[in-house]
């Protein structure tokens, strides 16, 4: 544990730094784009943060080659250079839309080149544990792999829109799952807690807490795409890395238990569940947004002001209001469904009930503070900058 503390501080501290420089320099040369119509914020802002993420999650992977306890992954490190490579491309296409909004087919395209680079790496879906382990054919699991990285992509990128809420989310969904995974990895892992999973996630972590300083309202760095689709690129990494690490008789034995309990059962399928639920809410706006946008007959990734986030706003939430409502969910919902894991393979029982309890309680008090804004909405009279 230790060692993914020091990932963890390591990441933050270089992050930081780097968005410190990056924030000067834009502001110097001037390297910021307009406000556009979405936009929530009225002053022009650097969009290219994404890069202190990128710097400092590169210097966490550099050094994690060099500590004895991340060996077992770098015995093979096809995978790592496979990361270190599909990072690198969509940050580069980040940045370039970040500064010049390229066409959403190229960035697309691109979302599967960087998908596909790291199947090929070996950091695939190798089965689905459903009913025991359903092996199914290489092919159509590299092609499950691409697909999930690419939705999980966008559906983080989707929600980025005011200022700390994609860098707050995904911070609070990766310490659940960072616990998780290293939960995991002891339960149905083969002979040590070192874990890509868990590194990838420690270095999320890390570089979410660097850049919130500089994030936080008002913001005066955003992630941009460059940022938004890393992250989404190394939390969907991470998820599907604890299939390759995981002992999958052990897990099949778990599922197939017929001497389980029902929350034991329940908690045997948490393994599936939770990596799905970290992402839960991104996955809902990104779902949502492109059922309206086909609907309308545009394309699905055609930009609108009709997110979640948007129309909490509409709703009468101001935007701290609405940014702390999004921490609530997505504490709630991945911290309810990891106590129900935590008491299934462990045998505490009354975790289970305080997860389940957690869980509906949390729900209705964020469906409550959601639904009721704290003020009635009003429309501000628009200064000279919103005026032209």
């Amino acid at each position: 544990m230790r060692q993914y503390l020091f990932i963890v501080i390591l990441t933050a501290a270089v992050t930081f730094i780097v968005a410190w420089v990056v924030w000067h320099l834009s502001h110097r040369f001037k390297i910021y784009p307009g406000i556009r119509e979405r936009d929530v914020h009225t002053t022009p802002t650097p969009r290219i943060g994404g890069i202190a993420m990128f710097v400092g999650i590169m210097v966490a992977i550099a050094i994690s080659s060099q500590v004895p306890f991340f060996d077992i992954f770098w015995e093979k490190p096809t995978a790592i250079w496979a990361i270190v490579i599909a990072s690198t491309l969509i940050v580069l296409v980040g940045i370039a839309d970040d500064l010049w909004d390229l066409d959403w087919m190229i960035k697309l395209a691109a979302q599967f080149i960087t998908a596909s680079i790291i199947a090929y790496g070996g950091l695939q879906i190798y089965y689905l544990p459903l009913g025991g382990i359903t092996l199914l054919s290489n092919w159509v699991l590299f092609g499950l792999t691409v697909i999930v990285i690419v939705v999980v992509m966008n559906a983080v990128n989707f929600i980025d829109g005011l200022d700390g809420l994609v860098a707050g989310v995904v911070l609070i969904s990766n310490v659940v799952f960072f616990l998780y995974s290293y939960m995991f990895v002891r339960d149905f892992g083969t002979s040590t807690n070192s874990s890509l999973a868990t590194f990838i996630a420690a270095a999320i972590i890390g570089a979410c807490i660097g850049f919130l300083p500089l994030n936080w309202r008002p913001a005066r760095l955003f992630m941009g795409d460059s940022g938004a689709l890393l992250l989404g690129l190394l939390m969907a990494t991470s998820a599907i890395a604890i299939t390759g690490e995981a002992n999958p008789e052990a897990l099949s034995d778990a599922i197939s238990d017929d001497k389980l309990g029902e929350s034991q059962l329940i908690g045997a399928f948490i393994p599936i569940l939770l990596p799905i639920v970290v992402v839960m809410l991104p996955l809902t706006d990104f779902g949502l947004a492109i059922l309206r946008r086909l609907r309308a007959g545009k394309s699905p990734f055609s930009p609108d002001r009709k997110h979640l986030h948007h129309r909490m706003l509409d709703h009468g939430h101001t935007a701290m209001e609405a940014v702390l409502i999004f921490y609530a969910w997505t504490a709630v919902v991945c911290l309810s469904v990891l106590l129900m894991y935590i008491a299934t393979r462990d045998r505490w029982p009354g975790l289970w009930w305080v997860g389940v309890i957690f869980g509906v309680v949390g729900i209705l008090a964020c469906l409550v503070v959601t639904i009721i804004p704290s003020r009635r909405r009003q429309i501000p009279a628009p200064d000279m900058e919103d005026a032209s």
